[in-house]
């Protein structure tokens, strides 16, 4: 059986607490350290006035030619770490630079928008 299809998040949603271990995920962001010896990397974002950080588990996606700077998107499953966050283990690590990130979270609000909407009609009202 498929595991299910990975939602969007964006990387301040991440560290959130709101997402179950083993939830399966997508997000992005601009890799700014990469430990092939730990199998680490660390994306960041901007976003309004803070910076936010997403520590992504790389070993299933090595070797890969990390591009410190880069723009990344990354598919995989929500893990736990000790130090009380969260990590994502990388299935898919690709680099998106030259995309338009301004439309991406655009897109996605109006993706999620919609599914509300869809999700509202559903269910009759009581």
């Amino acid at each position: 059986m498929l595991p299910a299809a990975a939602v969007v998040y964006f990387p301040w949603e991440i560290n959130s607490g709101s997402l179950q271990e083993g939830e399966s995920v997508r997000t992005f962001g601009r890799l700014m350290n990469y430990q092939p010896e730990e199998s680490k990397a660390t994306l960041t974002t901007q976003h309004a006035s803070a910076q936010h950080k997403v520590i992504v588990h790389t070993l299933f996606v090595e070797p890969f030619n990390a591009i410190i700077g880069a723009q990344y998107m990354v598919l995989g499953e929500i893990e736990n770490s000790e130090g009380g966050g969260v990590v994502i283990r990388a299935r898919v690590l690709n680099c998106v630079d030259g995309v338009n990130l301004a439309l991406f979270q655009i897109a996605v609000n109006q993706q999620r928008s919609f599914f509300r909407e869809r999700e509202s009609k559903a269910t009759p009202p009581d």
